[in-house]
């Protein structure tokens, strides 16, 4: 970064909304690349995600969060947690919503929670590829009731519309400072944990019904070769019943996961990869504290400076 501190500026945002708004595939717009996983079922997010944005005269350090909605499981408990305690953490909020949702009760709850944390927040209102461009002020109007918002963006997390426009808003207004990361730094999570997460995304893919929200992945082993890396991880169950549809007729379903996975951790990783999966049952695990903590859903903090 040439940029003399005076003239650059860097801080904290987090983007927060209810589930299923584009959340994560904005962020993999502002960022560049694929980091969080996508899917058209809601609740896709379960860990706050770092994500570093560098623009010539900013940096933004972005958190990508879960869901906030009401929690069914004790892990539901703690990914909202993760969300909300996020607005205490950061300079600047981004409240994003879908176009084609109507305004109901958990955005008055967001709104609340926005007013309690006390940071400036810009609404993006996303999806508009997918709306009549005359319902974009009708929605403006509504969202501007709830909340004092700094500025209102409609945008296509999508298609790209407006995003730079976004970025360009969202940097103007955090704090004058040099770069919180180095240049080169891009996320605070381990390849392990994208493997994990890319790996539950084909499961979300090619699985219906409650069996995705009922799954996690744990890597069992990670090991790195000369021009190939070898991963073994479990798929976890909650019922016995449940195993036998992820492994599938013939180990069919398992091994399209497992296909399709590969190819996806291959990209990411830029290697070669060989993947086993294993799929085993654990009982109730959605409601256990200390395996949720040893699978990495902990609720967010800011990273040491």
């Amino acid at each position: 970064m040439t940029a003399e501190a005076s003239e650059f500026r860097a801080g904290f945002v987090s983007i927060v909304g209810r589930p299923n708004v584009g959340k994560s595939t904005l962020l993999n717009r502002l960022v560049g690349r694929k980091l969080a996983i996508v899917s058209e079922k809601p609740q896709t997010t379960r860990n706050r995600l770092l994500a570093v944005v560098n623009r010539p005269h900013a940096q933004m350090v972005v958190f990508d969060t879960p869901g906030i909605h009401r929690p069914e499981h004790r892990m539901n408990e703690r990914m909202v947690q993760a969300a909300v305690r996020s607005l205490d953490l950061v300079d600047l909020v981004l409240w994003l919503v879908d176009i084609n949702e109507s305004l109901g009760p958990g955005d008055r709850h967001i709104a609340k929670l926005l007013l309690r944390a006390d940071r400036p927040a810009l609404l993006g209102i996303n999806k508009i590829d997918s709306a009549p461009k005359p319902l974009i002020l009708p929605k403006i109007d509504a969202y501007r009731r709830l909340f004092e918002f700094r500025e209102i963006i409609p945008v296509s997390a999508r298609t790209g519309e407006n995003i730079a426009l976004l970025t360009e808003s969202l940097t103007a207004r955090l704090p004058e400072g040099p770069p919180l990361y180095p240049e080169d730094f891009l996320t605070d999570k381990p390849e392990r944990f994208f493997v994990a997460e890319l790996i539950r995304e084909q499961i979300l893919s090619q699985t219906h019904q409650e069996l995705p929200y009922s799954t996690a992945v744990i890597i069992d082993s990670f090991k790195e070769e000369r021009n190939i890396v070898r991963i073994h991880a479990s798929i976890l169950a909650e019922r016995p019943g449940q195993k036998g549809i992820l492994i599938g007729k013939n180990g069919d379903r398992l091994k399209g996961i497992g296909t399709a996975a590969r190819r996806e951790i291959e990209n990411f990783l830029g290697v070669k990869i060989v993947l086993h999966l294993f799929v085993k049952v654990r009982e109730q695990w959605r409601e256990n504290n200390k395996f949720l903590d040893d699978v990495g859903m902990i609720d967010v903090a800011k990273p040491e400076e």
